[in-house]
């Protein structure tokens, strides 16, 4: 069933320790209200309330990594202390925006844990309202041009390379840093376009076999670039401003993949 994270702002309280210099705020999560932070336009929700309220969810400490732990069946959640990640079933979800303990509660920005859990957000401060992608179903235009993307960036890349391209799209739809889904991000002309396949045209070829395969396999949670957020070819482009400003992660096919 889809959950809603609801996010009302409180008075505003400075606090003492790691929350310091941030505003506390009430989260509404269902039908429960649950402890919260705002700081520089991220909203931040307790993780043990906010799985408790929704319901089916165990969570523990794993000293060793710093991180907070939750499971619901199969499923295994993890949240690292002073990271911009949070793991569910060996996919990451990726925040500017770090996970803090304070009080002996782990604070996860609020967007990052919607992502994670594939439930809808919404800000009420200024009447926007925000909706993460579910992450246990996609549309038709979610395969449309996510394949087609895949397609165009990496098309004769191994499967590998191609799950990779896709899920540098699905963690930019996960960033505070980026558009809030698929299409947007492969039309983000923000900073720039930031695919080359938007400016050529070679977006609206139809995608191969493999790249829709590969576009179907991103959506059901296949990761193989870690929480990469950009990605060039070397062949093709010097990727100066990636190399200077973004930590390299691997390299898959022809594709260098960076943080």
């Amino acid at each position: 069933m889809m959950r809603t994270l609801l996010c009302g702002f409180a008075a505003a309280a400075l606090l003492t320790g790691t929350a310091s210099a941030m505003e506390r705020v009430d989260v509404q999560v269902d039908d429960s209200r649950v402890s919260g932070y705002f700081s520089q336009g991220t909203t931040y929700v307790s993780l043990r309330e906010a799985l408790d309220a929704l319901g089916g969810w165990e969570v523990s400490w794993d000293s060793a990594s710093r991180s907070a732990v939750a499971s619901s069946g199969g499923s295994r959640l993890s949240a690292p202390i002073g990271s911009g990640t949070v793991t569910l079933n060996g996919s990451r979800y990726v925040s500017t925006a770090q996970t803090f303990l304070t009080q002996g509660r782990t604070y996860v920005p609020a967007r990052l844990l919607a992502a994670a859990c594939g439930t809808s957000v919404a800000w009420s401060g200024d009447g926007a309202v925000l909706k993460s992608q579910d992450s246990s179903q996609y549309t038709e235009e979610d395969l449309y041009w996510l394949s087609r993307i895949i397609s165009a960036e990496s098309q004769g890349e191994p499967l590998e390379g191609q799950i990779a391209v896709g899920n540098v799209v699905l963690n930019r739809v996960a960033s505070d840093q980026f558009p809030n889904t698929i299409r947007e991000v492969v039309f983000d002309t923000k900073n720039g376009v930031q695919f080359e396949p938007l400016s050529n045209g070679t977006l609206y070829n139809a995608p191969t076999a493999q790249s829709v395969a590969a576009a179907r396999l991103v959506l059901s949670g296949s990761s193989t670039a870690g929480g990469s957020l950009y990605f060039f070819a070397p062949a093709l482009s010097q990727g100066t401003w990636i190399r200077q400003n973004r930590t390299y992660l691997k390299t898959i096919g022809c594709h260098q993949f960076y943080l």
